[in-house]
């Protein structure tokens, strides 16, 4: 397998020497004007690597970071190629999570909104027979969760992916951690031998390595940045805390950073949904995100955070990789994530396209261990971050209210399910909001260092 990988120090220095553009990669004129539009100035590192190899008719293995812009990095080869070869059904993607397929079938319209891009979206939580009505239109390019696709190829009749040219694997190491093994076989076994594979991922597993050798053909491989580091505009703290007060910690921290763009990650869905009630009982704009809900309720989520009506998303890990959230400040780790890769991937979430950000991860006497793991993976020490414990203690008595209310509004909605939204949760819980105001100053926007 042929091997192509990039530092960031051999990127630096080329750049010296040439301006990279999307024209100079091979890219045709049209979609090169998108990009332009799109304000796409320049290709991101993976997509220099990748572009060229694609276009020249490999099969492509990408290893890059999350945010690095490797969406791009397979859609603009597949949107090429269809202009060369315009066929329905032409490209299908598969990709581990529902708000995912949404934000590639995004990118793929537009980036194909000026050659007239069909695409249709296939993902649990919706219903089939509208997907139905959409794939019998046989769009170009199908982006699709394992598992109802797999649902589709046995049940909607006439549907057949026997003619595609394409196969993209995105994420593809969380879509075998998450046990879709055997639909990727089903999925392999119906489509066409001949064809093109591209596959995408931040790790490279032994799970990986084997779906590898089962899809793709002679492919090459394009690494860049596949060290696990955080980028030189995060600035990194902890927050030592006893476990009983992470809501009172949560609340002062919330209080301080105010007026920034923050995600909150939880470690449970019903963590998620108790922190996002009680912030809201406490008068702050949060809105929660995770698996339980409904998809419309996660995309609804998901939409509020993007277009600035909620200033603050709590999220499960479901937020933290893949999904296109511009402009976060500030993420918080309430939960210290189990497996430390996860780390990277959540405070990825800030920090981005060259902006600063900032990070604080709560640890409690319970989570040392978890805590030094990720210190070892990203090699360096972080600072405490600096608190007046006294506001704390000021707060506590409203928290504790906002905890009872918040424990109140989940019973009601059914504590059977576990913390699982019901439909009309977010409606109910705006109610809340302001009955139990924290602010006793407007916050500040965080300093650029």
């Amino acid at each position: 397998m042929a091997e192509i990988s990039t530092s960031s120090d051999d990127v630096t220095k080329a750049s010296t020497e040439a301006v990279v553009t999307f024209q100079s990669l091979g890219v045709v004129d049209v979609l090169c004007e998108t990009c332009d539009k799109l304000g796409w100035k320049k290709p991101s590192k993976i997509q220099e690597e990748a572009i060229p190899v694609a276009l020249q008719g490999n099969d492509v293995i990408g290893l890059a970071e999350t945010g690095s812009g490797k969406t791009g990095a397979f859609c603009i080869p597949v949107l090429q190629a269809l202009l060369e070869n315009p066929q329905r059904l032409f490209a299908l993607v598969l990709t581990p999570t529902r708000e995912l397929a949404f934000q590639i079938e995004e990118q793929f319209k537009a980036l194909g909104s000026a050659i007239g891009i069909k695409t249709c979206v296939v993902v649990g939580g919706v219903d089939m027979m509208g997907q139905q009505i959409i794939l019998a239109k046989k769009p170009h390019v199908v982006v699709a969760t394992p598992g109802r696709l797999v649902d589709h190829l046995e049940k909607t009749k006439g549907f057949t992916l026997r003619s595609i040219k394409f196969l993209v694997l995105d994420e593809a190491d969380r879509i075998l951690n998450m046990d879709f093994e055997s639909e990727l076989d089903t999925i392999l076994k119906v489509i066409p031998r001949e064809r093109r594979t591209f596959l995408f991922s931040a790790t490279m597993t032994g799970k990986v390595k084997k779906l590898q050798r089962a899809a793709l053909t002679k492919p090459v491989k394009c690494a860049v940045n596949n060290k696990y580091h955080t980028v030189d505009k995060l600035f990194q703290y902890y927050l030592f805390l006893p476990s009983k007060d992470k809501d009172c910690y949560l609340a002062a921290v919330v209080n301080e950073l105010a007026g920034n763009a923050m995600i909150i990650f939880c470690g449970t869905c019903a963590n998620t949904q108790r922190t996002a009630l009680i912030l809201r009982n406490l008068g702050i704009s949060a809105v929660p995100l995770h698996g339980q809900m409904s998809q419309a309720k996660r995309l609804g989520a998901l939409n509020k955070f993007k277009s600035a009506t909620k200033s603050i998303l709590v999220a499960t890990d479901v937020a933290s990789r893949g999904l296109d959230i511009p402009h976060v400040d500030v993420v918080i780790n309430m939960d210290v994530p189990a497996r430390s890769k996860d780390y990277i991937h959540r405070v990825g979430r800030t920090a981005r396209a060259g902006r600063f950000g900032k990070s604080v991860t709560f640890v409690t006497q319970y989570d040392v261990e978890l805590y030094q793991r990720i210190e070892e993976l990203i090699g360096k020490k972080l600072p405490e971050y600096e608190m007046e414990h006294n506001e704390v203690k000021v707060l506590q008595e409203r928290v504790a209210e906002a905890q009872r209310l918040a424990r109140l509004e989940m019973k009601e909605r059914g504590s059977k399910k576990r913390g699982a939204v019901a439909s009309d949760s977010e409606e109910l819980a705006d109610q809340n909001i302001g009955k139990h105001k924290i602010y006793a100053k407007k916050g500040k926007k965080m300093k650029r260092k």
